[in-house]
């Protein structure tokens, strides 16, 4: 199974980015699914699992060469009772960064793998803990427009550094993909490891 082609199931800069530092180089094949998870807001880790696994679904659905791997992700923000996906508007980014001042979040990403007829998918959490943000931060962070296409609107990876005090947890995971527990599924779901990839 050597030389098989990775497919991602995603357009976000920052996973294409993770798997490119791993000496990687994906096939960019975004997916239009349903996102609405209404029905498991109170459950964070299936609603990434459900999300994942529907973009790999329907990628696979559309890949007439089923020699190769397809990964598909979904990142989300859960504080309280709340699932936090991409803030809708600045007043929504303000409301979310003001949730998270001062206290501790989850992040939950999601993955799934797909190959051939066999698929796997699995949720990954880790702990952010936030300092307690002034409004003028927080407006400051906005106005750089780095929240608005993040959930939970902060990019641990950028500016909203700043805000996290510590994690506990994988770091790669709340940047949008848990790559050790991904690759290790990997290995154990097709028994083939990094190297079998397309580099």
């Amino acid at each position: 199974m050597k030389n098989m082609k990775l497919i991602l199931a995603s357009k976000s800069p920052r996973r294409i980015e993770m798997l490119e530092n791993l000496g990687l180089c994906p096939e960019i094949m975004p997916a239009d699914v349903d996102e609405n998870i209404e029905e498991f807001k109170n459950l964070p880790d299936v609603a990434v699992i459900t999300l994942a696994k529907r973009k790999a679904q329907a990628v696979s659905e559309k890949v007439s060469d089923k020699n190769c791997i397809i990964i598909a992700a979904d990142t989300l923000v859960y504080k309280g009772n709340s699932l936090l996906g991409k803030p809708k508007d600045e007043n929504d980014a303000f409301s979310m960064l003001k949730s998270l001042s001062g206290d501790y979040h989850s992040v939950y990403t999601g993955f799934a793998v797909c190959c051939g007829d066999k698929l796997v998918a699995k949720a990954v959490e880790t702990k952010v803990f936030f300092k307690k943000l002034s409004d003028e931060e927080i407006y400051s962070y906005i106005s750089s427009k780095e929240p608005m296409d993040k959930a939970g609107a902060y990019g641990i990876q950028g500016k909203g550094a700043l805000f996290v005090s510590k994690i506990e947890g994988d770091y790669f995971n709340v940047v949008g993909l848990p790559l050790c527990e991904l690759f290790e599924t990997i290995k154990e779901t097709f028994d083939f490891d990094i190297e079998n990839l397309k580099h």
